[in-house]
């Protein structure tokens, strides 16, 4: 079984970044879409970013433009790179993979990582 650990979240001032990093156990990895969700106190978890194995992305339109995922299937890990940062982004961030984008997730659930975008 393939598990998820995300990092690199904090306290960022509007307008600032942050790299996410997701590190996956397991030996599928490389075989799977990732992706990149989040879930802000009172709201539903939505997606933010997925990636294929191919490297095709797609971003949900409230990030496009200041958000991008990458990946690196040697370490096992998928980033998110945030950029202009405003309020409305924090909230708690997870990693999951599913068969490709559109479709939904199918792994564990991590731990997430906070972002909280305050001044």
């Amino acid at each position: 079984q393939v598990q998820f650990v995300e990092s690199g979240g904090g306290l960022v001032q509007p307008g600032g970044s942050l790299t996410l990093s997701c590190a996956a156990s397991g030996t599928i990895f490389s075989i799977y879409t990732m992706n990149w969700y989040r879930q802000a106190p009172g709201k539903q978890r939505e997606m933010v970013a997925a990636i294929t194995i191919e490297g095709r992305t797609n971003y949900a339109d409230s990030v496009k433009g200041r958000f991008t995922i990458s990946r690196d299937n040697a370490k096992k890990t998928v980033y998110l790179q945030m950029t202009s940062l405003n309020p409305e982004d924090t909230a708690v961030y997870y990693c999951n993979p599913s068969m490709t984008i559109g479709t939904p997730p199918f792994g564990s659930w991590g731990q997430g990582t906070q972002v909280t975008v305050s001044s």
